[in-house]
């Protein structure tokens, strides 16, 4: 594993077995997202016979793609949307590496500019890599953060963020909103907006509706807490082709089977082994799945649903924590297929605020294959347009045509375009992570030692985050069950758990102690 930062830290695993024997057991993912799929590898290279169930017709969960033809004949694939591969997510690269070794399928980007509706624009390409360098380096050279305004910063509140550790974050910041948070803190409006509101929205949750813990955290993971850096890497095809084809023929290889469309019904007691979950749909493999564990990887709704389809499944509290589980607000993805392209300066990817609902701009041809060939071949582009935390009940077609026009403002020479085609994705099933729910939010580990819990919904004692956060509990899913076989676990990374910075810790901590009267 490629590391630049030193400090990285490397949970060793469990002593065992390197293979099952003869009569290995057998295991059913329900899921084939990034946690599923981490956890069916881990567990196949270690003998293990797996399924994975997918209800989709395609892997890759939240990241999986699907074929679409244009009106003009062209082909073409569908995502839920951009997703960036940051180098500090260490066990979802691992997961990558197991088809790709060189990940020769993801491609740099080198900036990721932040501009406001008024017009300051902020940029990460050319910053150390290194804290405190990195936000030092940024503060100086941004214009969202004047001199005068930084004075007014309340410096016990900022402290927090050089003090981050995990799981003590949580106790300190989780019963407080995010938005709350920022206000404490004062930033500068501007900068509020720039540098922390869009990392709250990468929640796909307005800072009011959001944990001041995850927030503190994931400026811990990106910038203040890890030297990888802020750039990151993106699929230089669509998902399928670059991500999960390739890695759907490495597991097969390990011996996994594979199921798409098939729905698990529930998990209930088996009569020839510990479980039996029945199968709906899915065009090979039997009505009902036999396990001696079993690995739930699935979205909210999807875990909700099958918790209460099996009645004999964990206790009365572990069965209460997985209902109150919430889903964030919906969001929705916009792709357009221009007929001439946006100007040459544009980057591929832009982060904005102060918009409506516009959350940011992907110019997909920039960088992505298959969009490249689309655009060349007519002089177009591809833009993709996000718009996080809508309303409950938003309208699909009205809130893409209002992306459509506040893309009209960010990037003008689109007005005059003719859209050629254009697909749009409403969601609703990203995890909410509200203030004061990760004491309630379930563990990997369920009340049944033979059931494991892995997804991005998961709560971990470790500073990991949506993708990385999925990827890493899929791998901590499949430990647990490898280590009551005695078979040996695999190890997991992060980065560092706790702020890097002694001196700054103590300060913090002292600035924040309680006076004596």
């Amino acid at each position: 594993m490629s590391l630049r930062d030193r400090r990285a830290v490397r949970f060793a695993p469990a002593p065992g077995a390197a293979t099952a024997g003869a009569d290995p057991p057998r295991v059913v993912v329900v899921g084939g997202g990034i946690a599923g799929l981490s956890a069916a590898s881990a567990l196949a290279r270690r003998g293990v016979r797996v399924v994975v169930l997918e209800r989709a017709e395609s892997l890759g969960g939240r990241l999986r793609g699907w074929h679409t033809t244009l009106r003009d004949g062209s082909d073409a694939t569908m995502t839920r949307g951009f997703h960036a591969f940051f180098r500090q997510y260490y066990n979802l690269r691992a997961l990558l590496r197991r088809a790709d070794p060189a990940l020769a399928a993801l491609t740099p980007l080198p900036d990721y500019p932040l501009v406001h509706r008024d017009g300051r624009r902020d940029s990460f390409a050319g910053l150390p890599t290194a804290p405190p360098w990195n936000a030092a380096a940024f503060v100086a050279t941004s214009p969202s953060f004047g001199w005068r305004e930084l004075s007014r910063v309340n410096i016990v509140a900022a402290m927090e963020l050089l003090d981050v550790d995990v799981p003590g974050v949580y106790e300190r910041l989780d019963r407080m909103d995010a938005l709350t948070f920022l206000r404490r803190v004062r930033f500068p409006e501007a900068a509020r907006h720039l540098a922390f509101e869009v990392f709250s929205r990468s929640f796909f949750a307005h800072p009011g509706r959001l944990s001041a813990a995850e927030l503190a955290t994931m400026f811990h993971i990106y910038f203040l807490g890890s030297s990888e850096g802020l750039l990151f890497d993106v699929p230089a095809e669509p998902f399928p082709r670059a991500l999960w084809n390739p890695l759907a023929e490495r597991l097969r290889a390990d011996g996994v089977r594979l199921r798409t469309g098939a729905r698990a019904g529930a998990v209930l007691p088996g009569s020839r082994r510990r479980f039996a979950v029945p199968v709906r749909g899915g065009l090979e493999g039997p009505d009902v799945e036999d396990a001696d564990a079993v690995v739930l990887a699935t979205d909210v709704a999807g875990l909700r649903e099958l918790v209460a389809a099996s009645p004999e499944l964990g206790d009365p509290g572990w069965r209460r924590r997985v209902a109150g589980l919430r889903t964030a607000p919906p969001f929705l993805v916009s792709r357009l297929w221009l007929d001439r392209p946006v100007h040459a300066d544009r980057p591929a990817f832009l982060g904005t605020s102060g918009f409506p609902t516009l959350d940011n701009v992907t110019v997909l041809d920039r960088y992505e294959g298959e969009a490249r060939r689309w655009a060349r071949g007519c002089g177009g582009s591809v833009v993709e347009l996000h718009g996080y935390a809508l309303r409950e009940g938003a309208d699909p077609a009205a809130e893409h045509r209002r992306l459509v026009g506040q893309l009209h403002e960010v990037y003008p020479e689109t007005a005059g375009a003719r859209i050629v085609d254009q697909r749009y994705e409403l969601a609703a099933d990203c995890p909410l992570f509200a203030p004061g729910g990760h004491a309630e939010r379930p563990t990997v580990s369920t009340p049944d030692p033979h059931v494991t819990l892995a997804g991005d919904l998961v709560r971990v004692d470790l500073p990991v985050a949506l993708m990385e956060r999925a990827a890493t509990t899929g791998l901590l899913a499949a430990n647990s069950l490898l280590s009551r076989w005695r078979l040996a676990g695999h190890p997991v990374w992060s980065v560092p758990v706790r702020g890097r910075f002694t001196a700054a810790r103590a300060l913090a901590r002292a600035l924040r102690a309680p006076r004596p009267r």
